[in-house]
């Protein structure tokens, strides 16, 4: 088969061990993203098969009906979102998407920016090169209060960490997220208002979805203190659209530290938070772990076998079968 790959960023796909497996086969591979529907359609004009990672590129009605020699999606995990299934199955492209990676390189991420904003790490690292020694005075997570939004697989790890490191940890989501934490043996906020009043570091694990899209409000967020820190290795969708910029802005909370930007990739640093001081922020890296990789490009290429051996698996639309 002839495969596409796009938003390979690093050029990593063709060094993961799991890449051997697909010997024998045609392998594209771009390391850009191609917004513009017409120009990606031109790209993946001769492709049977297209590896998507994450949500990195749309794959709307338009790009779709401009392909027609495409036979298969092949997605990291589950989130689809991004897929205009329908028309996928109406023009007889099976999409195949599966699995949970390891929440162990998100979690570690969130840390690292808990730490980094805390410790004004990346401020005193250019600071020292700049040749100064000791610019700013940094803030220990121990007494402190960190908010886990949402006790997960991810959250639930931020947690456990938090709580080595000395600090109160309170937590806030849904109800089965808030049951699971009480059996660990975290404390649950009385109310959404004490939650963020409450909170010295609020991190997000939330997934985006139409429920949770802008479930963090600017309200939320002027609850915070202003030595308050947010942390967003989620979504960017998760808190409402300008709400974090503003009140960043307003001093409530004083500082963030994101991952997630609400569309990626950010080019050129074009994003008002970075602008911002009082902002540290990652190219969303939460997922980006080489392990991690071979887990999820190991599906996806587990995916693209079967499709070629006339068994495909992990379906989201069967009704596509056979329509090529």
């Amino acid at each position: 088969m002839k495969i596409a790959v796009i938003d390979d960023y690093q050029d990593a796909f063709r060094t993961l061990r799991c890449y051997a497996k697909l010997k024998g086969h045609e392998v594209l591979v771009y390391n850009d993203t191609e917004k513009d529907p017409a120009r990606l359609a031109e790209r993946l004009k001769d492709a049977e098969a297209v590896i998507l990672t994450q949500a990195r590129s749309a794959f709307p009605r338009v790009l779709i009906e401009r392909l027609p020699k495409l036979r298969l999606i092949s997605q990291t995990g589950r989130s689809t979102g991004h897929i205009d299934i329908a028309a996928c199955t109406e023009h007889g492209v099976v999409v195949s998407a599966a699995g949970f990676a390891t929440p162990h390189p998100t979690a570690e991420l969130t840390w690292g920016l808990i730490l980094a904003a805390l410790r004004h790490i990346p401020y005193e690292a250019q600071r020292l090169r700049e040749g100064h020694w000791q610019s700013t005075v940094g803030i220990c997570v121990r007494g402190k209060t960190l908010g886990i939004y949402a006790y997960g697989r991810i959250g639930s790890l931020v947690a456990h960490v938090g709580r080595g490191f000395g600090a109160r940890v309170l937590c806030w989501g849904r109800d089965g997220s808030l049951a699971r934490a009480k059996e660990a043996g975290y404390e649950v906020a009385e109310s959404r208002k004490a939650f963020f009043t409450d909170s010295d570091i609020v991190s997000l694990h939330l997934p985006l979805n139409s429920e949770t899209r802008g479930i963090v409000t600017g309200e939320d967020l002027a609850r915070m203190n202003p030595t308050a820190l947010i942390v967003n290795t989620s979504r960017a969708g998760i808190i409402a659209e300008h709400a974090l910029v503003e009140a960043l802005k307003a001093g409530r909370p004083g500082f963030a530290a994101v991952d997630v930007f609400e569309d990626e990739p950010v080019i050129g640093a074009a994003h008002p938070l970075l602008e911002m001081d009082n902002v540290v922020a990652t190219p969303h890296l939460g997922y980006v772990e080489r392990e991690n990789y071979e887990i999820y490009y190991g599906i996806v290429i587990d995916q693209i076998l079967a499709y070629a051996s006339g068994d495909p698996i992990n379906l989201l639309n069967p009704a596509a079968v056979g329509k090529k």
